[in-house]
């Protein structure tokens, strides 16, 4: 199995960074990784020029116009240009934990996609991070939300693999920031529906499709730790439309969205 790493990102090169760093750390690195930029500027192409330099997988960097928040069509583009198997896709605002990509690699299984925890820290410890690039994470530290997520402890794992926040809605839930797939699945679905504009909620609406096309979501709790670098909330102005978007995958049981990855493949 090939994994790819896709980190999203958009004009905050300090965060990028950081989670860069944190990707070199890792026991054992992706296949490749693939940073999916939304249109940022200069110093975020510095920064990805800095780690293609120094890492041992290789580094691309794709690319397109600032045309406002496009991040459905930006990870299509990095999907699409994807040479492994099995995607593990990141926001560029994470401290990834060492065993991250060991632990959704030992925790693929066929014909399922992975949702997996985020653990916010305080803007205090984020600002303290950021300026010193420091990406070990104690979770007795203050700063430390959601405390008992952010243990790894892989003899849980099947615990709560099928059955943790997976009926009612909360089946539909996701944290686009930290999910995996295989790259397959997301081209039979036609990867991230494009008609979606502005923040929100485009990763629920893929996994509706993907849930839709008979794939079954396993959620990995204590391993694929990442932290989340505090920041301003998104706003929200486009919200209401994306959500009928949402609501018509839902009840129609659409599996295959009309504008998608297809025309990048």
């Amino acid at each position: 199995m090939k994994t790819t790493l896709i980190i999203s990102t958009y004009n905050w090169p300090e965060a990028l960074d950081l989670c860069l760093k944190s990707v070199m750390e890792q026991k054992t690195l992706p296949y490749e990784i693939l940073i999916a930029d939304d249109g940022s500027k200069q110093p975020t192409l510095e920064v990805v020029k800095k780690y293609q330099s120094i890492s041992k997988a290789t580094i691309k960097h794709i690319w397109h116009e600032d045309n406002g928040f496009e991040l459905a069509k930006i990870r299509n583009k990095a999907i699409a240009q994807a040479s492994g198997d099995y995607i593990v896709q990141i926001d560029g605002d994470l401290i990834l934990h060492p065993y991250f990509i060991q632990d959704h690699n030992d925790f693929a299984k066929k014909n399922s996609f992975v949702r997996a925890s985020r653990i916010y820290i305080s803007n205090e410890l984020s600002k303290e991070k950021l300026t010193t690039l420091d990406t070990a994470i104690n979770p007795f530290a203050k700063g430390i939300t959601n405390f008992f997520s952010s243990f790894r402890i892989p003899f849980l794992w099947k615990k709560f693999e099928t059955n943790y926040k997976n009926s009612g809605e909360e089946r539909w839930e996701i944290h686009g920031c930290n999910m995996a797939f295989w790259r397959e699945d997301a081209i039979e679905v036609n990867g991230y529906n494009e008609d979606f504009k502005g923040w929100g909620p485009e990763d629920k609406e893929f996994v509706a499709r993907l849930l839709n096309a008979g794939k079954q979501k396993r959620f990995l709790k204590l391993g694929g730790l990442v932290f989340h670098i505090d920041h301003p909330i998104n706003k929200k102005e486009n919200l209401r439309k994306n959500q009928e978007i949402f609501e018509e995958t839902k009840r129609n049981h659409i599996k295959f969205c009309k504008n998608g990855i297809n025309q990048y493949l």
